[in-house]
């Protein structure tokens, strides 16, 4: 694998962070999001990290200048030296800049960008399907990996839980909230000879394979 930068994209449902998950393990490099590292920067109570911290009290979008200064600290750690994983981020064409600009300056070259690409319907039902144990926090899908007895656990016996934005008008719109604002970023790396689409309409474990050997060849 030649680039020390991977980018995962994907609608919700469409599994990236399953799938960046197995890449990280195989290739011993960290799966990166955002939402855990402006945490563990409001933890550490960094200047970014406070300034994130107001923000996020005050119910409000962590500004974009903020978040591109907590990935670049992040990405500037030993344990990044040998790749990386972005997962979630960027998510805009001002935010895929940044990246380009902070690899540039780190002399780390250009990124990968893998797109997990789903079908509409397949990602509806992924997500209206997803049902969750109240007791263990196993989870099912009653289309793909359903329980053998209905709404119970196969583990405990508990009751399965809907989550309550898992209904399909809800699901509807952030899938097309994500395609107006992603779409552009997909051109964006596509021009750029970046982006990797794959076939992300199959069980977790062979799209793993797949990616995975295609990453040792790349």
């Amino acid at each position: 694998m030649k680039s020390q930068a991977l980018i995962f994209l994907g609608a919700p449902g469409a599994g990236k962070g399953t799938q960046a998950r197995e890449v990280s393990k195989e290739f011993g490099i960290p799966q990166i999001s955002t939402g855990d590292i402006l945490r563990e920067a409001v933890k550490k109570g960094t200047p970014l990290g406070l300034a994130a911290k107001v923000k996020m009290e005050a119910g409000q979008l962590v500004p974009d200048e903020i978040v591109c200064g907590v990935v670049e600290e992040r990405i500037g750690e030993p344990d990044c030296m040998s790749g990386f994983i972005l997962d979630g981020f960027p998510r805009t064409i001002p935010q895929a800049q940044f990246v380009d600009r902070a690899l540039e300056n780190k002399g780390r070259g250009k990124p990968l960008v893998i797109n997990i690409a789903v079908e509409q319907d397949v990602l509806l039902k992924r997500l209206t399907g997803r049902r969750t144990c109240s007791a263990c926090g196993e989870i099912y899908n009653i289309y793909f990996n359903p329980p053998k007895a209905e709404a119970v656990c196969d583990k405990d016996g508990a009751k399965l839980l809907q989550r309550a934005d898992d209904n399909e008008e809800t699901i509807r719109q952030r899938l097309v909230a994500y395609d107006s604002q992603t779409r552009p970023l997909i051109d964006y790396y596509r021009q750029k000879n970046l982006l990797h689409d794959v076939e992300g309409n199959r069980d977790p474990e062979p799209i793993a394979r797949d990616l995975i050997r295609f990453l040792k060849s790349a």
